[in-house]
């Protein structure tokens, strides 16, 4: 499998780079779903009526790969409630009522950390995921067992979505605690060398990150193009260390750990104050948008309460997207949908710019494969879903698509490829079952 620079040069919209987060209010309600990561579901341990405050778990993982889950406000737990979300399939989640006094729980204190061992507890149980938007949970990414097998950290800071300058305000505000992340896993991950992948659009997050590690000779800032999807995991080890994680392959396997900049802050911070994960910088912008902003929000807050305290009239939002324009997911219900783990940006969307273009016939010009980053040849996996060949979409590798969008971006014919290429992996995993089962019948 090759890689390259190749991808799409999208509109940067980057209005809100200068733009210091700003903490909104405590809102009334929380709506805190039991999965907002990769993995399994948390478990609630607590039930209508319990009183909660600032940092108390309100779900306990429940499984190798699954993240507990706190309260970001004090207040009474009114129900838990199943809603809908974005995939379409319902889940449950735990209603708290704020009495906006944001008491802190009292069993909030820095975890001991003496080893490797205590250092990835502490970050399973500080309910951190993937922030930037990914939602994998990071303890798990960073329980290697032999940490001799990293050879170089990998710091995701390339943001190369449209609209979003989470990962951009946390380089520059939070830098301090950037530094203080990097020196733990130098520490307790036995780290010696780490690259930071910042896009050359964000040159004050470059000097900043440069002159806070100007004497750590293990730290390199690398700026890299402003090519989308720069911030793709095995785009940007291939564009900082040069290394191609081959197909079927986590990027440790060749000595890699990939963590986002604004994970690796909120580690930092956690290890230092013991405060769990209950609050994002998100940027809040798009093209529905006149006064656009990096806000401070609770996760769990509604989009709906965020829309009325920002004054975004939902006549003038055509839609709302998790996330940036190129891989955000559309929000279904305002009303039920609230901030998450992984939210890094909301995009609202003009009524003229959330109505995709009229598709037309494939006119085979063949730029869909010669800007895809993962070299795949999109337009005969267009062909082969057409066909349902499960078989061909298999020898296609349409399982290493990473869903970027760029397919979809650069087509002339506006043909849904990221669509079809999300869907034609349902069909190679429907015939990987099938062949499983009958091997299962063999024996």
């Amino acid at each position: 499998m090759r890689f390259s620079k190749r991808g799409a040069h999208v509109p940067h919209h980057k209005n809100t780079a200068d733009m210091t987060p700003i903490r909104m209010d405590v809102p009334s309600q929380l709506l805190i779903p039991v999965s907002m990561h990769i993995g399994r579901p948390a478990t609630p341990v607590v039930k209508p009526g319990d009183h909660v405050d600032v940092g108390t778990l309100i779900c306990e993982s429940s499984g190798p790969v699954s993240s507990p889950i706190y309260s970001a406000v004090s207040g009474t737990v009114k129900k838990l409630d199943n809603i809908r979300v974005s995939n379409g399939s319902f889940c449950q989640a735990v209603l708290i009522e704020s009495d906006g006094q944001q008491t802190v729980d009292a069993n909030i204190k820095p975890p001991v950390v003496t080893d490797y061992a205590s250092f990835i507890e502490a970050v399973k149980n500080s309910g951190i995921v993937g922030l930037g938007g990914a939602g994998f949970p990071t303890a798990v990414k960073l329980d290697v067992k032999d940490t001799s097998r990293i050879q170089e950290l990998v710091i995701n800071a390339a943001e190369c979505e449209p609209y979003i300058t989470s990962d951009t305000r946390t380089m520059i505000d939070d830098a301090q605690d950037v530094v203080d992340a990097v020196k733990l896993f130098e520490q307790y991950l036995n780290v010696k060398k780490v690259l930071i992948g910042i896009e050359a659009n964000k040159p004050e997050a470059i000097k900043k990150m440069q002159e806070c590690f100007k004497d750590d000779s293990a730290v390199t800032v690398v700026t890299l193009p402003s090519v989308y999807p720069q911030g793709a995991e095995k785009v940007i080890i291939k564009n900082t260390t040069g290394k191609v994680v081959p197909a079927g392959k986590l990027p440790i396997d060749v000595g890699c750990v990939v963590c986002n900049v604004t994970t690796m802050a909120s580690i930092a911070r956690y290890i230092k104050t013991g405060m769990p994960l209950v609050e994002k910088y998100v940027t809040i912008d798009g093209s529905a948008i006149k006064k656009p902003g990096n806000y401070i929000i609770p996760v769990g807050m509604l989009i709906s309460e965020i829309m009325e305290r920002l004054e975004i009239n939902p006549d003038e939002v055509g839609k709302v997207l998790y996330g940036g324009p190129m891989m955000g997911i559309s929000v279904p219900e305002l009303d039920s949908a609230p901030v998450l783990k992984n939210t890094n940006a909301i995009t609202f969307m003009s009524e003229k710019d959330a109505v995709s273009p009229e598709a037309t016939q494939c006119i085979h010009c063949g730029r869909c494969a010669e800007n895809c980053p993962m070299h795949l040849t999109t337009f005969a996996i267009a062909r082969a879903y057409a066909k349902n060949d499960a078989e061909e979409l298999r020898r296609l590798r349409v399982d290493i698509c990473c869903e970027c969008g760029t397919c979809s971006f650069v087509c002339p014919a506006n043909r849904p490829l990221v669509e079809v290429n999300k869907l034609s992996k349902g069909v190679v995993r429907d015939l990987i079952a099938k062949e499983k089962a009958k091997e299962a019948e063999k024996k």
